[in-house]
């Protein structure tokens, strides 16, 4: 019997989480085109009725979810690590899959024991991005030169590197990782879940705004906050804030909320599922992402599954316009893309551009269908797995 491949993330899965929308893709293109494939997770939250955790159920695949346990992160590591090595044994994998550093560094560090090839599937790297979630980090350079040091140790053990990005890839060939061993496989959309849906005319009532991410500062959702206090002064409209917070996040956008006089106008929903996620972007009218020029967006790099999500259900998009965002979407072909210029705040361009469409209906009806073309096109799953398979036939 063929050995299955290890597929193994610090990651809760099954989860509302852009994460999890990718794993399932790519786990289930291996297992389709591979073979069989052990899924290695941080376990969902406990069935209520069974009280056994949550497992993902998709053919070819056996998912190994690990329950974890840790007062702050870098506890949970260390037991997720330990649980992960538990389960492994003797186990020798013809390829081990990893998507950080948090599972990725002991199989690195024994990759002759416990596998014959490693892919390493950069989507973040803590030196970078961690900051972002705990502050404190950023002063603290023995912790960021000990990420540093780890994340080098995987980069230089796989024999394939993947990541959803160009930006990305460009960093990585700077930290040393040759350029043949790294493929670019951009996200995709389920357009299934995603289904199209036209602009609906708005003119004769609020304007209905979406957000969708974490409240993390790279995010930039404070920049939406202003944006439609500033749009209110003359435009009717109201913004969904969906995703998941910390109570500290939590209390420091309600406080903002407030100063502002937004109270009426601004819900905050806990992440959904992906049916219910497609749902809520036809309910709204315009989807914001603005991403702020920082280094986890403009040196790291990502491939925001909320901007593919937006184009493919058709609800106009306005972002911020850097290169992650280029790659996915043309300014005033799917999207228009804004970036402060001189005086100009983040905010003021957002609320320029949201003007700007609801005074112009006919302009959001051509962004709309161009971005569902768009993501036809060149942004599906499909495509995205065709491409991890190509990424995998290098290892032959």
């Amino acid at each position: 019997m063929q050995a299955p491949i290890i597929y193994a993330s610090f990651d809760r899965v099954p989860a509302p989480k852009g994460a999890a929308t990718h794993i399932e893709a790519f786990a289930r293109a291996l297992a389709r085109a591979r073979g069989p494939v052990d899924l290695v997770t941080i376990a969902a939250p406990a069935d209520p009725a069974s009280g056994a955790p949550e497992r993902a159920r998709w053919d070819g695949v056996s998912h190994v979810p690990l329950t974890i346990h840790g007062r702050h992160l870098i506890e949970r590591v260390m037991h997720f690590r330990g649980q992960m090595l538990a389960w492994w044994g003797q186990r020798r994998a013809p390829i081990a899959h990893v998507r950080s550093i948090y599972e990725g560094y002991p199989l690195a560090c024994s990759k002759g024991r416990l596998c014959d090839q490693l892919v390493y599937e950069v989507n973040g790297l803590p030196s970078i991005e961690l900051k972002y979630h705990y502050p404190a980090v950023a002063d603290d350079h023995e912790l960021l030169a000990k990420l540093t040091a780890q994340e080098q140790t995987v980069l230089d053990a796989a024999d394939v590197v993947l990541t959803p990005s160009g930006v990305t890839a460009a960093y990585l060939t700077q930290r040393g990782v040759a350029r043949e061993r790294v493929h670019v496989i951009p996200n995709g959309v389920d357009l299934g879940r995603f289904h199209y849906r036209p602009v609906t005319p708005w003119t004769s009532r609020a304007l209905k705004l979406l957000y969708c991410g974490t409240l993390t500062s790279w995010q930039g959702l404070h920049h939406a906050i202003d944006a439609l206090a500033r749009l209110r002064r003359d435009v009717p409209a109201t913004l969904t804030v969906v995703g998941p917070a910390r109570s500290r996040q939590r209390r420091r956008l309600l406080a903002r909320v407030r100063k502002l006089g937004l109270d009426r106008a601004v819900t905050l929903r806990d992440p959904v599922p992906q049916a219910a996620l497609a749902a809520l972007h036809h309910q709204h009218d315009v989807v914001l992402a603005p991403l702020p020029a920082n280094d986890r967006n403009l040196v790291q790099g990502c491939s925001p599954l909320k901007i593919l999500e937006a184009m493919a259900a058709g609800t106009p998009l306005i972002a911020t316009d850097l290169p992650v965002v280029r790659a996915l979407a043309r300014h005033r072909r799917e999207a228009l893309l804004v970036k402060p210029t001189g005086a100009k705040s983040l905010a003021k361009a957002l609320r320029d551009a949201l003007a700007e469409l609801y005074e112009h209906p006919a302009l959001a009806d051509s962004l709309s269908r161009a971005a569902r073309a768009r993501v036809e096109s060149e942004f599906r799953w499909d495509i995205a797995g065709a491409a991890l398979l190509r990424a995998y036939d290098r290892l032959a």
